[in-house]
């Protein structure tokens, strides 16, 4: 079977949660179907040199197709019109359209999987059998950026929800089937018949995020994408709200912050108490060294793959309820807290008490074994596509 596959980036370096999502799905897919991958790229977006070579080892045909600034540019200026998001608009150029057309017109799938509304538009008309991974809800994300913001940038994330919100709902009927990565985001999506839309879970390499045995030089780790609005948000949460209060009890507490491409925002966090490490070519290394993991996390939707990692190495993970919701990890496996008090007290918990981050890392990592496997989730894709 020959499976058209289009995703809004290039699937590799694995560094934002849409990459993995799809590099994985892909991955287990090749077993049985013959994938051709048709990757956009932004303007200002650089393709890792490897990246071609990484995904034609289970791939047909990789290819990259990178988007004009002045397209681009002409499509966004059209979305203060025609009520196309604007995150929809920003991967969207008609002469691209016009290569993806060409390229479907040769391959002639059996079936196009596409990833993200961002790169809807250029399959929507298809005649073929499609399926649209909503992976998790846009217009969600960007109403909860709205209530923490403030004056025009408040009013801009708020029409840009009901945008993607309408979107969300009539890009639905052009596609055959749908998925979404929990049931939290299902419950978002405002179409009669969301309830058929399959959750397919994210997984863990469990190969690779395995226990590694190393001295603690952190206490408290947060590993994300550092120009990513939500991990920033969370960032200074921790840092400006959260690490005060541990510092009543453990003056010389150290944090690391993991991640690529560090706003400046988050660069400034910091501190004798803060390290910020950037891009890591081994993000084991973060999660391996130190004591125990937060993501206090208080915008965005989605799982949190962060989470699943932690959880695989071992490490006893505090978070708050709006990422457990995806998450749905029992009391024993994970502590949760909403406000600054509450996450300072289960830091200084789990840092003062071994045994029970010890106990609470096992739990955790036996319940990720249990329900987060990349082969379940790509078994009930290639159910869905056949």
């Amino acid at each position: 079977m020959k499976l058209f596959v289009i995703t809004s980036r290039i699937p590799y370096p694995l560094e934002k949660g849409d990459k993995l999502r799809i590099f994985h799905q892909l991955k287990g897919l090749s077993k049985t179907q013959k994938i051709y991958l048709c990757a956009l790229q932004s303007p200002f977006g650089k393709e890792h040199e490897n990246a071609k070579v990484v995904l034609s080892e289970f791939c047909e045909e990789v290819h990259f197709i990178k988007c004009s600034l002045f397209q681009v540019a002409f499509s966004l200026i059209k979305s203060l019109f025609n009520g196309l998001p604007f995150q929809t608009a920003l991967f969207t150029d008609a002469n691209a359209k016009k290569r993806v057309d060409q390229l479907i017109e040769n391959i002639k799938p059996n079936h196009i999987y596409c990833q993200l509304t961002r790169a809807a538009e250029y399959v929507r008309e298809k005649k073929y059998p499609k399926t649209l991974d909503y992976m998790d809800v846009f217009s969600k994300g960007m109403e909860r950026r709205g209530e923490n913001s403030k004056m025009i940038s408040k009013w801009l994330y708020k029409w840009e929800a009901s945008k993607q919100k309408a979107y969300e709902k009539t890009i639905f009927d052009a596609f055959d089937s749908h998925t979404i990565i929990t049931e939290e985001d299902r419950n978002h999506i405002e179409h009669p018949l969301k309830d058929k839309i399959r959750v397919i879970r994210n997984g863990v390499d469990f190969d690779y995020f395995k226990p590694i045995s190393k001295a603690s030089k952190y206490d408290i780790v947060f590993v994300g994408n550092m120009g990513y609005a939500p991990n920033i948000d969370a960032a200074i949460f921790l840092c400006k709200e959260i690490l005060p209060l541990i510092k009543k009890e453990i003056p010389d507490v150290k944090i690391l912050l993991a991640g690529a491409q560090p706003s400046l925002t988050v660069q400034n966090l910091r501190s004798e108490s803060v390290k910020i490490s950037g891009w890591l070519e081994d993000v084991r290394t973060a999660y391996s060294e130190s004591k125990i993991f937060i993501a206090p996390m208080r915008i965005g939707t989605g799982l949190q793959n962060k989470l699943l990692e932690a959880m695989a190495m071992e490490k006893a993970c505090i978070t708050t309820s709006i990422a457990n919701k995806a998450l749905q990890a029992p009391k024993n496996t994970i502590l949760i807290g909403n406000t600054p008090e509450e996450l300072a007290e289960n830091c200084i918990h789990l840092l003062t008490n071994k045994t029970q981050r010890n106990i609470q890392a096992q739990q955790g990592n036996k319940f990720v074994k249990e329900t987060y496997q990349w082969t379940k989730t790509t078994e009930l894709l290639n159910k869905l596509f056949l």
